[in-house]
């Protein structure tokens, strides 16, 4: 049995529409040895509840929790009401808020006519309340009808953690629809998947098998469908699908064959209650077609609206130019220029062509024609990016805060939504985004709701890097598409005369590679078999660190996380170079994995409160276990570029070690020193889009290791999963009806 805590509810601190608590609670007892010490204390806890009524005694079960910002929490697992049982209790209780009407006298003329066994006697029979003095048929009706709901709520409830739902899962349903939760669990208990966000169709249809529980098969079936049209859209990337693909996937599901006309029907079914969109042979989640349609109608708005004219421009450049020191190209002046006076454009590049240089100067430029002061422009200038790390260097580029989009959008983790919306725009007047190619079409189409009719939108990017994670491939549309204004910067900047990691770029780009093979300043590849990667890395990485190289600006990055020159096992080979046991320095084993402090370590989830996202870096700074902490937890402190986050079991899961990291995971980041191994065991990840983006995360040296033939293979392979968009099309097609 889980721990649990004794007391009674005093009062919330914050209530969530899905039933999410922070609340005050008066412990009467506990069986948690560390905890003994707050009995008749008042106490902060979290958890997931019904209904709590203040002054009325509970169960918590779960387990403490010391949150860094808020300090010592009780975290609520599961609940139990205590029915009250003595006079007082059930005075105290018909006397509370439930009870509307009900006061303490009329509370105690009850007590003192049923007895102790009041409650039971007004749940047999509403007429035994009309033994009381002066009780009146329509105050009877009013106790019965409130008490029996309250104790078909708890049954309910306990019903639903029975078929197998969590208590989270189980208060998310009976708060969704309360006193018909019975109806809809029998006439369609896959209804819940439409209604309720967090509750998946595996997770239902898995309760429905194991239950064995009755349902039509046909509601099942087509539930199934609408699971499977969202997987392979978040999964593969795809803004459409296809009737073939659909109806193997479904048939691969339920692990029977089924005629495509079946599906079809049902998708059209599906079609008829707004849950899909059907164009011709063509099948969109509807939310994804919505999303389109408005990403291309906000757009074209913003194509349509009258451009900006400043008549002292190029002398206020000419003067920029000579302030800074620099002279801009006539791309760059294009670029400049463009994005000053068009309502959009896109700015495009590989790395070394001066994108970075391009936004300082756009920054610079509209503050001086618009005469803004600085506060000013942190108001109306939003400098946005997909990671943390990107808008990070946005920031020092420019020197004016920048941001993720999620944080700049206002992003609620717990419902999924944005609080700078259509309803609530932001203020800003121009906006530049940085990285474009890793943003999906939801994200794009929230950021678009979010900003006003009247905003410059200047979007930068590198249309050959791998595209987002999820659907869509917005760049790279926007750019085909040739409806907006393009400005591609192809003239790279060296830092020195035998820089190569842009000229590879370009080679891979172009699929033109030419001597790679040749080591120069900033580049070198070590020619050995897939075996000999294994032993050869971590020699090349001591190397690196010899030559006076800081391992937190060293990146090892790869394709693959399982094998032998997976990601999962490097990571541990190269702990023991990059940070070596000493008894100097904490550690802590979970699971197979020790972290030990000075550890580089991967966010891999978004977490806003904390200001940290996936794909973010930091560097264990301590780790204390359980006997000197305050929550009495093990807890694991990380810096992420200033910021300290401490994480505790729980949330161990939301890191992993990062001497390397998948190349996925390194987008939006630029590293001093980046070694890949390249190698034929890795051939179903070898592509040209792939190997690009890794290579551009290079800022001063790249290092690749393994075999010439993998590396030429991956860039000559163009044969990645090609997504199916159409935002393309729909741009071009300006006969679109709005």
């Amino acid at each position: 049995m889980e721990n649990y805590v004794l007391g009674t509810y005093r009062q919330p601190i914050f209530q969530s529409e899905r039933g999410y608590v922070i609340g005050l609670m008066k412990v009467k007892d506990t069986d948690i040895e560390s905890m003994k010490d707050y009995i008749n204390k008042t106490i902060t806890f979290t958890g997931y509840f019904h209904e709590l009524n203040e002054q009325e005694s509970y169960y918590f079960f779960g387990k403490e929790n010391y949150h860094p910002k808020y300090g010592f929490q009780f975290q609520v697992d599961s609940y139990e009401r205590v029915k009250p049982e003595d006079k007082d209790g059930i005075v105290a209780f018909l006397s509370s808020e439930l009870f509307k009407g009900v006061g303490e006298k009329l509370a105690i003329s009850i007590v003192d006519t049923l007895g102790e066994t009041a409650l039971e006697q007004i749940l047999e029979d509403k007429n035994n309340l009309l033994l009381v003095p002066k009780m009146t048929m329509k105050k009877a009706d009013l106790i019965y009808q409130t008490l029996s709901k309250y104790e078909e709520s708890h049954k309910m409830i306990v019903y639903l953690t029975e078929l197998g739902f969590s208590m989270r899962d189980a208060l998310l349903i009976y708060n969704t629809y309360k006193g018909n939760t019975m109806m809809i669990l029998e006439h369609n208990i896959y209804q819940v998947i439409d209604d309720i966000e967090e509750i998946s169709f595996p997770k239902v249809d898995g309760i429905v098998r194991t239950k064995e529980l009755t349902v039509d098969e046909d509601l099942r079936v087509k539930a199934c469908v609408l699971y499977v049209v969202r997987d392979l859209t978040y999964q593969n990337g795809d803004t459409y699908l296809t009737l073939p693909e659909i109806t193997e996937a479904v048939c691969q599901y339920l692990g029977f064959d089924m005629d495509s006309r079946l599906i079809e029907e049902l998708l059209c079914e599906l079609n008829g209650e707004m849950k899909v969109e059907i164009q011709g042979d063509k099948y969109y989640l509807e939310e994804i077609y919505e999303a389109q349609y408005n990403i291309v109608e906000k757009l074209h708005r913003l194509l349509k609206r009258k451009k900006m004219t400043y008549p002292n421009l190029d002398s206020e450049l000419e003067s920029l130019e000579q302030k800074n020191g620099i002279s801009y190209n006539d791309k760059q002046k294009e670029a400049i220029t463009k994005a000053l006076t068009n309502n959009i454009v896109i700015i495009t590049g590989g790395p070394g062509t001066g994108k970075t240089t391009i936004v300082k100067a756009i920054v610079e430029l509209y503050q001086i024609l618009n005469q803004y002061e600085d506060k000013q422009m942190t108001d109306i200038v939003a400098l946005l990016a997909p990671t943390g790390r990107a808008s990070k260097r946005m920031s020092e580029s420019t020197g004016f805060p920048a941001s993720t989009i999620h944080r700049f959008l206002k992003w609620n983790k717990e419902n999924n939504s944005f609080a700078v919306n259509e309803y609530n725009l932001a203020s800003s007047k121009l906006v530049i985004i940085d990285e474009v190619s890793m943003i999906d079409l939801p994200l794009m189409d929230n950021l678009l709701r979010g900003l006003m009719s009247s905003i410059q939108l200047v979007l930068v990017g590198d249309s050959n890097q791998l595209p987002s994670v999820g659907p869509g491939m917005i760049l790279k549309d926007l750019i085909g598409s040739e409806v907006i204004d393009v400005v591609k910067l192809d003239h790279l900047y060296r830092q020195k005369e035998d820089s190569y990691i842009p000229e590879l770029a370009r080679e891979i780009r172009e699929n033109q590679l030419g001597d790679f093979l040749t080591t120069r300043d900033d580049y070198t590849f070590l020619n050995c078999s897939s075996h000999g990667i294994l032993q050869s890395l971590p020699n090349i990485c001591r190397q690196i660190l010899d030559h006076g190289y800081d391992y937190k600006k060293i990146q090892v990055m790869a394709p693959m996380y399982a094998g032998m020159i997976g990601i999962d096992h490097l990571n541990k080979v190269l702990q023991e170079v990059f940070n070596p046991p000493s008894k100097t320095k904490n550690e802590l084993k979970v699971g197979d994995v020790t972290f030990r402090e000075q550890d580089k370590v991967l966010q891999l989830v978004n977490v806003p409160d904390d200001n940290v996202f996936n794909g973010d870096i930091g560097i264990i700074t301590s780790i204390r276990h359980g006997a000197v902490t305050k929550s009495g937890k093990n807890e694991i402190t990380i810096d992420f570029d200033g910021n300290l986050v401490t994480y505790q079991p729980k949330d161990f899961i939301n890191i992993k070690h990062g001497f390397i990291i998948s190349i996925h995971k390194s987008q939006g980041s630029e590293f001093d020193v980046v070694v890949i191994p390249v190698s034929h065991m890795y051939q179903r990840m070898l592509y040209r889009k792939l190997i690009y983006t890794g290579i551009t995360r290079a800022k001063k040296k790249l290092i690749l290791i393994g075999e010439p033939e993998a590396f030429t293979y991956s860039v000559h392979n163009h044969q990645e999963n090609i997504r199916k968009t159409d935002l393309l099309e729909k741009l071009v097609d300006v006969s679109i009806e709005f």
